[in-house]
């Protein structure tokens, strides 16, 4: 049996569709601070229990749990964004 991974997602309000999980709630002291200044303002939007078989809509569980066991945060960009375009833009 898998051990589920706890949540905590964010809407950024820098883009639609981008949001933030966190792997401890209010923990924004993980984020890159460019990162974090390219996100806007961050509004609280749910708990979610993972596990790999968890179905979500635009991401990959396990690449989620992944990102939040190594970096303790998983970014999620809007469809047309990728993380290279977004790094780009805060190298600038």
């Amino acid at each position: 049996m898998q051990t589920p991974t706890y949540c905590y997602i964010y809407r950024c309000n820098a883009k639609q569709d981008m949001y933030i999980y966190l792997a401890e709630e209010n923990d924004f002291d993980c984020i890159d601070e460019k990162i974090k200044n390219s996100l806007g303002e961050l509004t609280f939007a749910m708990t979610l229990e993972l596990n790999e078989n968890t179905k979500l809509v635009k991401e990959d569980p396990a690449k989620v749990i992944a990102n939040l066991k190594n970096q303790k945060f998983h970014l999620q960009l809007p469809p047309q964004t990728s993380i290279e375009t977004l790094m780009a833009k805060l190298s600038k």
